[in-house]
Formats: structure tokens, C-alpha cells, sequence
């Protein structure tokens, strides 16, 4: 364990020990324990309750967690009471700390908007096994982020993967289903390569605890086995968080799911997988000793571009708006991975940094299209939502196509939004490389989303109304709240980066220092 971290060992039955200390434990265990509750329910709207009650209380707990962090050092909790590398830890430093907060904080601000949007696009009688589910999937996000066991990570990645395919398929589009069966066959892949690569590393340590797994294998050196162990988790875990040209399975997955769903994915599912091979790349291989010898990190940027131009042009001729925004979501992934192949302090910062504002950028956008499509599939029969259906809705569904536009500058990366910030460390970690034709490219992505962005600003603004909704059904309030937090964030992200660009780089600082 590194000097100045705070060992928190579960004894058996957690007697003696306060309820700080078992805040870890307390992050994963809370929302498999609701899963459970809202399993023995058969009511929707009293599993929303359980399920709203538990997330609410998670950011409080990975705020307590950054607080220990920032003031104590990192935290090692050990399970069972078997110390490290022998049994499972738990580890939260200032990365882990980070991305709790994101994941938590995300899900609890969308639970206001998922009451109604559940109930108007799940069958009643699958909306607590839907609630299950997230919890599910929630509990399996937070525990790929806070576990320090290679093996645990991917535990938690099934957990979280098998019940993001039953979320899609409850979509009520007969597409869903097939979505949630691409899905699962790509994510299969994925764990599988992730698997084999944990083997491997386990054949030549002897260990699974990632901490230690680094330090045995700055020893070992670059040999052919930590080599193709290398390339099984690399491949594994982009497959799960849609590099490019590993992307196949988002758009259909973000298109036909319920609504909730598709925000809740895009604000979380790909951060966490971004964080897992960050932590794979910076914690526990050496590469930065290794630079010459492996050119990983050329290749990311190599691949990052071509994701963030090839995937931004698909989007301007897609006519599905979910669609749209999901390859929208492949270009963003590419950002964040430009900056983690950056490898340098403003490039990471950049990519952390993006996490968050991505996050709220793109939950504020399937949040209004959510809404958007809420209102309209009262009026007629839609199963999904067409660029024509968004003609002159912004006269008349003024807030919600307003913040629709405002992600839609963030995304763009118009400054005053957190969009802006990310990128422009990003180009300062590229010019710090003398790399000024990635800058180039940063400006060509955001040129081509200023058109597939503005395509839907043109259309829900400037054309006549295609259905009269005088007697359509409206957001509640709580939708708006959701939608109205996400959008206040966009904008205070873009100018109080403190939360974003502060945690960020202390993580990113932490990481280089890490990296042997």
C-alpha cells in the first residue's frame, strides 16, 4: 500500500468500526441491496421510489469519499478482513473519487425525469424489473470503479453489461431487441478479451490486486506475455467503451432504448470503461518507460481522430435524433481518448475533465429529446423520433428545445460551456507535443457538429409545426428539474471548472506519478 494511504480493514461483521469507514462497502452494497426490494415489488412507481431513495443517497457517499481522499490520502478498504494483494480491496484515491461522484451524481439527477418517461415507454407490468435492473447496473458501474481487483472489475463489468441488455430490450421499438442482442454479443467479446488478459497477468504475478499487479510487472519488463496481456485489455475494454472502429454496437443501443436509458448509458456506462483502461494504462503497465517499444499511444490518438471526424460525419446524415446524438457520442469518446493518448499532463487533464462535461452535455441533450419524444408520442403512434418530428417544436416546447440547444453549443464547444474546456486542454496538450495538425482536427470535429447540431436547431426552430399538440401531454415538473440541473451544469462547468478541470488534473498529476 502506498505511503499515506488510510487502510480501512473490514473485520468480520464490520463491529467496531464506524460508519465512515464502511463507506466503500457501502457504495456498492446500497443499490444491489434496492435491486433486491424493487425485485419483490409489482409496482412501478414504488420501485421509482426505492430506487430514486438509494441513488439519491450514493453521491452523498462518493462526496464523503473525495473528502477523506482529499484530506486523508487514498483509501484502501479491505473485504473480509484479508488484507492486500491477498484478498479483495476496495481502493478510492483521486481519480476513483472522481468518477464515483460523476456516476452517482449523474444517476441521481436523472431519477426525477425517469417517474414519467418509464412509466410512458416501459409496460407497466416490467417497470420494477426495470428498476432492478438500474440498480443493477448502477451497482456494477460503481464497483468496476471503486474495486482494486482485476478479476472483481470484471465481475462487475457482467453485472453492469447483463442488465444494460435487459434495459434496451424493454424498449417498446421491436429494434430494441435486436440493439440489446448486438449489444450482448459485442459485450461478450469484450469480457471475454478482458478475461484472458486478466489470466495472463495472473499465469505471470501471481496476483489480481491492480496495485500490486503494477509493481511485479515493472519488474517483468515489456516480455511477449505482458505484451499480449496488454492488447487483450486494451481491445477488451474498448470494445466496451465504443472506440473507433469498436463502436458498432452504441448507435443501435442508444437509438432504441427507452429513453432514461439511453441518457443514463451516455453520461456513465462509457466513462467507467474509460476509467478502467486509464487505470490499466497508467497504474499497472509501464508505459511510459516502454514509449519506444510499444506505440499504444500513437495508436489511440490515431484512433481517437478517426473517431472524432468519421463518426461526427455519419451523425449529419443520420435522421433518427437519437442516432444522431450516439454517433455524436462516438466522436466524444474519441476526444477522451485523444487525451489519454496525449500522455502528458494537459491532454489527461483534458480527457478527466471530459468525463464530467460530457456527462452533462450529453445527459441535458437525451434528456430534451426524452422529453420531446414524451410529448409527442401522445399525439400519435411513434416508436421513434424522427428529425421531422422536431418541426417548429421549439415554439412550442420553448425550454425543452432551449436546453437542447445550449448541449447542443457544448458539444459544438462554444466558450461559456464545459465543451469548451475540455478541448481546449486538449489542444494544449497536443501543442505541447507540437502536434498542431491534431488541433486542426479538434477544429474539423467541432466544424462538423456545428452542422449536424444545427440541422436540428434549423428544423425544431425555423420549419412549421408538423403536429398540433394543443392537446398533447407536457413534461411534469420533475422532468424539467432533470433537465434544467443537467443544463445549469453545462454552463457552470464552463466557467467554475474547480468540480471538472480541478479534480481532473489532480487526478491526472496523480496518474504520471504513478506511471513507473
Amino acid at each position: 500500500m502506498s505511503e499515506g494511504a488510510l487502510l480501512l480493514t473490514a473485520a468480520a461483521g464490520g463491529r467496531g468500526l464506524a460508519l465512515g469507514a464502511q463507506l466503500p462497502a457501502l457504495q456498492v452494497v446500497a443499490p444491489l441491496l434496492g435491486a433486491i426490494l424493487c425485485a419483490f415489488l409489482r409496482k412501478g412507481v414504488l420501485a421509482w421510489a426505492i430506487a430514486s431513495l438509494v441513488t439519491w443517497a450514493m453521491p452523498v457517499v462518493a462526496l464523503a469519499l473525495l473528502w477523506q481522499v482529499q484530506t486523508a490520502g487514498a483509501i484502501s478498504y479491505a473485504m473480509g478482513g484479508w488484507a492486500p494483494p491477498w484478498g479483495i480491496e476496495y481502493r478510492v484515491d483521486a481519480l476513483t473519487a472522481f468518477v464515483l461522484l460523476l456516476v452517482s451524481g449523474a444517476a441521481a439527477l436523472m431519477m426525477p425525469f425517469a417517474r414519467k418517461s418509464v412509466a410512458g415507454e416501459v409496460d407497466g407490468d416490467k417497470q420494477a424489473w426495470f428498476y432492478t435492473m438500474f440498480l443493477l447496473c448502477l451497482a456494477g458501474l460503481l464497483g468496476i470503479t471503486i474495486t482494486g481487483d482485476a478479476f472483481n472489475a470484471f465481475v462487475f463489468l457482467e453485472i453492469s453489461s447483463l442488465s444494460t441488455y435487459v434495459m434496451i430490450a424493454l424498449g417498446r421499438d421491436r429494434r430494441a431487441l435486436v440493439a440489446a442482442y448486438q449489444y450482448l454479443i459485442m459485450g461478450t467479446i469484450g469480457a471475454t478479451l478482458y478475461v484472458l488478459g486478466v489470466g495472463l497477468l495472473y499465469t505471470l504475478t501471481g496476483t489480481l490486486n491492480l496495485v500490486d499487479l503494477g509493481t511485479r510487472l515493472d519488474a517483468i519488463g515489456m516480455t511477449p506475455p505482458v505484451l499480449a496481456a496488454l492488447s487483450f485489455l486494451t481491445v477488451g475494454i474498448s470494445l466496451k467503451l465504443a472506440l473507433f472502429p469498436l463502436h458498432a454496437w452504441l448507435p443501435g443501443a442508444y437509438a432504441y432504448a427507452p429513453s432514461f436509458v439511453t441518457a443514463f448509458l451516455a453520461a456513465t456506462a462509457t466513462k467507467v470503461a474509460v476509467y478502467l483502461l486509464v487505470r490499466y494504462l497508467y497504474s499497472v503497465f509501464p508505459l511510459v518507460r516502454m514509449l519506444s517499444e510499444v506505440p499504444l499511444f500513437e495508436l489511440l490518438v490515431a484512433l481517437s481522430i478517426a473517431g472524432m471526424l468519421g463518426a461526427s460525419l455519419v451523425a449529419v446524415f443520420q435522421d433518427n435524433v437519437k442516432r444522431l446524438l450516439a454517433y455524436s457520442s462516438v466522436a466524444q469518446v474519441g476526444y477522451i481518448m485523444l487525451g489519454v493518448g496525449l500522455a502528458n499532463e494537459p491532454g489527461l487533464t483534458g480527457a478527466l475533465a471530459h468525463l464530467m462535461n460530457h456527462a452533462v452535455t450529453k445527459a441535458a441533450l437525451f434528456l430534451a429529446v426524452g422529453a420531446a419524444y414524451y410529448r409527442l408520442c401522445t399525439v400519435r403512434e411513434l416508436t421513434t423520433l424522427r428529425l421531422s418530428d422536431l418541426a417548429g417544436l421549439g415554439r412550442q416546447m420553448p425550454v425543452t428545445l432551449g436546453i437542447f440547444t445550449l448541449g447542443g453549443l457544448s458539444i459544438i464547444g462554444v466558450p461559456g460551456t464545459a465543451g469548451f474546456i475540455s478541448k481546449w486542454y486538449l489542444a494544449l496538450g497536443a501543442l505541447e507535443h507540437g502536434w498542431w495538425w491534431v488541433v486542426v482536427a479538434i477544429m474539423a470535429s467541432s466544424l462538423i457538429a456545428v452542422v449536424y447540431i444545427g440541422r436540428v436547431i434549423e428544423v425544431a426552430w425555423f420549419r412549421p409545426a408538423a403536429t398540433a399538440l394543443a392537446e398533447a401531454g407536457r413534461p411534469n415538473a420533475a422532468m424539467y428539474l432533470s433537465m434544467a440541473a443537467f443544463a445549469a451544469l453545462t454552463v457552470y462547468l464552463g466557467f467554475a471548472t474547480e468540480w471538472s478541470v480541478g479534480l481532473a488534473g489532480r487526478a491526472a498529476r496523480m496518474l504520471l506519478e504513478l506511471a513507473p
